[in-house]
């Protein structure tokens, strides 16, 4: 007797996080825009605005077009599976949430004229984060220096010699949540904690 093939849900806050991005970015085509700069962009605005501190969260799941989406949404699909599984769905809630935190306090405070959205920071988390599957204690893996060589070091020469409409920084600072977090989970779960 032949086993039936069936889909399954297998990583459920990569899917609703590809789902809501999804949501967003048609949102924002069907508005002309308006949504991704009411709800889904982070730019510097009033601290009276309680939207203020929502977009601060939420601006990674906008998207300025379908190319910006499918680029982001093809890296977090190959990627995030693999990390929720290997640590869970909270601990993948958390990456997503503090690197939009991190990325979007310090577009805020330092990048006044600048607007951030979309998963790019989200998308550097992983790739660091993904370097550190199999990490032993007291170790640097070879494949993190790598990683963190290549493609930060293609964020920083990127920032200083183009001027293109793409967040640089928001690349760094969710690579640099990424490694950090990608060392202390793997580190954590070797003991167990």
């Amino acid at each position: 007797m032949k086993k039936r093939i069936r889909i399954t849900f297998n990583s459920p806050v990569i899917l609703c996080f590809v789902a809501i991005c999804f949501f967003a970015t048609m949102l924002n085509y069907l508005t002309g825009g308006k949504s991704n700069q009411v709800v889904f962009m982070t730019y510097h605005s009033s601290l009276f605005s309680p939207l203020t501190y929502v977009r601060l969260l939420t601006h990674v799941f906008g998207h300025e077009g379908w190319q910006h989406f499918i680029g982001n949404m093809a890296y977090i699909l190959l990627l995030g599976p693999m990390l929720e599984e290997k640590h869970g769905a909270l601990k993948m809630i958390e990456v997503i949430v503090v690197t939009a935190l991190v990325t979007g306090v310090v577009n805020y405070v330092f990048f006044w004229n600048t607007a951030l959205c979309g998963a790019s920071g989200v998308v550097f988390a992983f790739i660091l984060m993904s370097s550190f599957t199999s990490f032993r204690e007291g170790e640097i893996p070879i494949t993190f220096i790598l990683v963190a060589v290549i493609y930060l070091g293609q964020q920083i020469y990127e920032g200083i010699v183009l001027q293109d409409n793409i967040s640089n920084m928001a690349h760094i600072l969710g690579g640099v949540v990424g490694g950090i977090l990608g060392f202390s989970l793997n580190k954590k779960s070797k003991y167990g904690i």
